[in-house]
């Protein structure tokens, strides 16, 4: 009998201090749990964007910034507020580059259907000198078409479309898209036939490369894609603070501009390593994306003598 108490009272005591375990081990778990799964939702919801800021050597350079919105017109808004100085976005600009939008600008509305957006700017915008008049449009006009959908800009300031600059005189189109051009070289001989060619090339702050265009408006006959091609490979470049890693050799065997896609066939000299048939992809993206603000096309093709070696979807390279 005695013996038979004992065991019980052993088995009631292993029973409670079971669920005393019990007890401590289940929260601590659920709450290591609940830490996990919150690191994991900070994690995924980082969006980036495509800005154009001045930079270093008073280049409008493409670069990216962290952005919150989804919606267009929203995206816009936050993109805008980053091109501002002292602008409510300032700490997302990065480092090596400034806002070139006077301060206090403030935008009275913005509104986006069909690939258009109307962007209206209190009287602010134009306080600058007449240097920074014509790149406040260009990096407007480029960071907001970077937007997917958006293809043309109108800027209205005070309630009127802005069509002159106020200090240059300079006479803007309504309608603004990339064809305006950014970061301007002028190169002419002549008012008549002339040809403007975006190029993307490299530049670098604190080793970190990014790229910038510069829209060469010259006489030049030959076709955009010679033009952009005779540019990145010219050793002239090197007395610029631009660069380029196209060998200036290479040259361009044939071009076949099909509906949606360019197809150019250039010699050797554009491999990195001819044994292994690579192309830096530097020069892949300089040419890709001067192509894209060139030409109506969605695809590139580069071939090699005859052989395709890679294939760009221009919506994919910014």
């Amino acid at each position: 009998m005695l013996k038979n108490f004992y065991m019980k009272k052993l088995m009631v005591c292993g029973i409670v201090i079971f669920a005393i375990l019990l007890i401590y081990i289940i929260p601590e778990n659920k709450e290591k749990l609940n830490i996990t799964e919150e690191v994991e939702y900070v994690n995924t919801d980082i969006d980036t964007s495509v800005i154009f800021l001045s930079d270093s050597n008073n280049y409008l350079g493409m670069t990216k910034i962290v952005t919150n919105s989804k919606d267009i017109e929203s995206k816009a808004k936050e993109l805008i507020e980053a091109l501002i100085i002292d602008g409510t976005k300032q700490d997302n600009v990065p480092n090596g580059f400034k806002a070139i939008i006077p301060s206090n600008t403030k935008i009275r509305s913005l509104t986006y259907n069909e690939g258009v957006i109307k962007v209206d700017f209190t009287s602010e915008l134009m306080n600058t000198s007449v240097e920074n008049e014509e790149k406040i449009i260009e990096a407007i006009v480029f960071t907001l078409t970077s937007i997917n959908d958006v293809e043309y800009v109108i800027i209205y300031m005070e309630g009127d479309i802005l069509t002159t600059l106020p200090q240059s005189k300079k006479t803007l189109p309504s309608t603004l898209d990339r064809n305006f051009g950014i970061n301007k070289e002028y190169n002419l001989n002549s008012t008549k036939d002339i040809n403007k060619t975006t190029i993307y090339y490299i530049s670098e702050f604190n080793d970190n490369e990014y790229y910038v265009p510069v829209t060469k408006v010259t006489n030049d006959e030959r076709s955009k894609i010679e033009i952009i091609v005779d540019e990145l490979s010219s050793s002239n470049l090197y007395k610029t603070n631009l660069m380029s890693y196209l060998n200036n050799n290479t040259e361009i065997l044939s071009v076949n501009e099909l509906e949606d896609e360019l197809v150019i066939n250039f010699n050797s000299a554009i491999f990195n390593d001819i044994n292994t048939k690579e192309i830096l992809e530097e020069v892949i993206y300089t040419i890709s994306m001067s192509i894209n603000d060139n030409y109506d096309v969605n695809t590139v093709v580069f071939n090699v003598e005859d052989e395709e070696i890679c294939k760009k979807v221009l919506k994919s390279i910014e």
